[in-house]
């Protein structure tokens, strides 16, 4: 009787009122005192009615209600819920919900999220298992808020926070709503401020329900959620956080990427860099919170390993500890470069003594170290933020090490590589002509040790690519205008370069006389150019 008769004339004389305080009241009459099982069974010709509605009723409110009640009675029992398999609920509230939304082309945003949010509770609690249903949901609010830009109603962003708590609540479990492929581009829309808020309730479920986030990916995918508090989204709000505010916020990213681990050294290693990416974008204000974890993270992983008795992934994998330091190496010089690119210079001077410090203690092994170096000195060479005093010391340490490498090859190119350090271009305090042809004629007594070395070894002298290289450092010297590179070094390096490759013991070498003619025609090209440039190789012998 409900369903053919009483119902059907209810909503006739409720859609023929035409009086929008009527309509409303008597549709939320309908939905509280009938119930839950009429609902139910006549959803077809309930949620009919809302469309037909006046456009100035509160549906969002009504129908929110309905769903409200809907969840409830799926909550009650599990006995139940067949009944709602059986009537397709979902499948109709999503369709109203539509149709609703078109009828009244003026809704504000903030009644449509209401709306998705109200069905998201719903599908969570009839359909836990049917993560495509969630995802849905979310990607029909997506389609609703494209084009539109960040939300500024606060009523609005508080309910899309509570959708996007809802998955939290009903999971405890993060890595659920990370397969939910529509999750963050819901959080897109959130203005920075709410994008800290929602970041922060994301942190604070994985800490309540000590969720293990083990893989790569998901990390990826999480801090993807959460960098609205790993680094800025809008530098409106820069100078405007609380310290205090701004410390809890960077002390739980501390604590999240404490939690992070893999059983799986090459995994925990991928983890390892997956967040090294992510943090180095906060700037030198978040660093000092983000590193130490990530740091204490690295040497967890190095002990791990050399607690095995061998490599668990065969001598070609990349995941030992000579690979850990490096990335750590890498991760403090980066810092030192955010600082500096901040003008931070006790904070970039930090840093790099924290390399050096690995360098000299933790990377022992030859082949890392020159890799090791090189980072220092290319690094190095970018920073501006450095006084007089600091930048000797650090430069000075630099040049130490290059010397010290294991092979003479290395070594050499090293320390050419550190004249560098002394005349960078756009820094006109950091032009030292002297020290800089100080460190090419180190390069140049090293790369003399080097042939001997292999005089002595093979009866033959080695290759002259060690002196082209030094030749070229020269020359960029020379164009630069460094008064201490002469035509009278050049010319004396060129006829040595020829004597050494015409000698009886030379050992022929197709690459480095391809090298060193090409160098010459570069020289030549140059005498051509004319203007200053020509006048400057013009007397050089080639």
């Amino acid at each position: 009787m409900y369903k053919e008769t009483v119902l059907p004339r209810v909503l006739e004389q409720v859609v023929n009122c035409k009086d929008e305080i009527a309509q409303y009241y008597l549709m939320d009459c309908i939905i509280q005192v009938f119930p839950d099982e009429y609902h139910l069974q006549t959803l077809d010709v309930l949620l009919g009615a809302f469309p037909q509605l006046q456009p100035t009723v509160d549906i969002k409110t009504v129908l929110s209600r309905l769903m409200e009640r809907l969840s409830n009675y799926a909550a009650s029992s599990a006995d139940v819920l067949p009944e709602f398999l059986q009537v397709e609920a979902f499948s109709k509230l999503n369709n109203a919900i539509g149709k609703v939304i078109e009828a009244q082309p003026d809704m504000p945003i903030l009644g449509v999220i209401t709306l998705y949010s109200s069905l998201l509770t719903f599908t969570l609690h009839v359909h836990p298992d049917r993560l495509d249903y969630a995802d849905q949901v979310l990607g029909a609010c997506v389609k609703k808020l494209s084009g539109k830009e960040k939300l500024e109603d606060k009523k609005a962003t508080k309910q899309i926070v509570a959708l996007l708590s809802a998955p939290l609540d009903k999971y405890n479990d993060i890595v659920t709503a990370l397969k939910l492929s529509n999750y963050p581009r819901v959080m897109e829309y959130l203005d920075s401020e709410t994008n800290k808020v929602m970041a922060t309730v994301i942190i604070q479920s994985i800490m309540k329900n000590k969720t293990r986030i083990s893989t790569a990916d998901r990390v990826e995918a999480l801090f993807e959620l959460i960098k609205g508090l790993i680094k800025d989204l809008d530098d409106a709000f820069h100078d405007e956080v609380d310290e205090d505010d701004f410390k809890e916020e960077q002390n739980s990213v501390a604590r999240l990427i404490q939690l992070l681990h893999s059983d799986d050294p090459e995994e925990m290693f991928k983890i390892i860099c997956t967040v090294r990416k992510h943090i180095l974008g906060g700037g030198p204000k978040r660093l000092p919170f983000t590193v130490p974890p990530l740091v204490f993270s690295s040497l967890k992983l190095v002990r791990q390993l050399q607690g095995q008795e061998e490599n668990p992934f065969g001598e070609e994998e990349s995941t030992t500890p000579k690979k850990i330091f490096q990335v750590l190496n890498q991760l403090f010089l980066q810092c030192a470069e955010a600082a500096n690119d901040c003008d931070l210079e006790p904070v970039a001077y930090e840093f790099f003594t924290q390399a050096y410090i690995l360098y000299e203690e933790d990377i022992s092994d030859s082949r890392a170290q020159v890799t090791a170096i090189h980072l220092i000195i290319g690094t190095l060479q970018r920073m501006h933020v450095f006084g007089v005093e600091n930048r000797d010391t650090l430069t000075h340490k630099a040049t130490g090490y290059s010397a010290k490498l294991l092979k003479k090859p290395d070594q050499c190119r090293a320390v050419y590589a550190c004249s560098h350090l002394f005349w960078v271009d756009d820094q006109d305090n950091v032009k030292d002509g002297e020290r800089v042809l100080l460190c090419l004629k180190r390069a140049l007594r090293i790369a003399n040790a080097a042939q001997q070395m292999s005089n002595a070894a093979r009866g033959s002298a080695g290759s002259v690519t060690l002196f082209v290289e030094i030749l070229n450092k020269y020359l960029y010297f020379f164009e630069k205008g460094n008064p201490q590179i002469t035509v009278a070094a050049i010319q004396s390096l060129i006829e040595l370069i020829t004597t050494e490759m015409h000698s009886d013991s030379s050992t022929p070498d197709p690459a480095a006389d391809a090298f060193f003619a090409s160098t010459l025609r570069y020289m030549e090209f140059q005498k051509q150019k004319g203007g200053a440039i020509g006048e400057k190789y013009e007397p050089i012998k080639v």
